[in-house]
This record gives C-alpha cells, structure tokens and sequence, in this order.
C-alpha cells in the first residue's frame, strides 16, 4: 500500500494597507497576508496546523512577520482610511 502524504502552503491575501516600509522607506502599499502550513493526504490538503501572517512591501518586497491582532487590526484601520 502506498500513502503519499505532505504538506504545502497556502496564502491568502487578508488586506491592503499604504504606509512607509521599514526596508525601503517608500510610502507603498503593503500586503497583509495569512499563511496557513496544511497537511496533505494524496495531494488533497486535509487541515491546517500552523497559521502565520505576514506584512509585504510591494515596493521590495521585504516581509515582516506580524501577529494575527496586527492583522485583524489592519482591517479596521484600513476601513477607518477611507
């Protein structure tokens, strides 16, 4: 019997805010994105079992690694903006 099994990685894209980046020092857009590691049973992702979100530069591309309030609160921030 053969079992392939994995894991792989899934981003989602949870905001879009503009503020100066901590690299670059360019006022650009910055993606706030979820990363979930899922597992995987015959290339089928079965469930998650690790979350982390990260903040990228679309100027440099660099991340930051936030927390999941930083990017809750980005939400409510950003709706505040507009």
């Amino acid at each position: 019997m053969l079992l392939i099994f994995g894991s792989t990685i899934h981003e989602t894209l949870v905001n879009v805010v503009a503020f100066v980046c901590g690299y670059c020092h360019v006022h650009a857009p910055q993606n706030v994105v979820k990363r979930s590691n899922r597992f995987t049973l015959f290339f089928i992702p079965l469930f998650s079992f690790s979350t982390s979100y990260v903040n990228q530069c679309t100027n440099c591309g660099a991340e930051t690694r936030i927390t999941s309030e930083q990017a809750h609160n980005s939400l409510t921030w950003s709706a505040a903006q507009r």
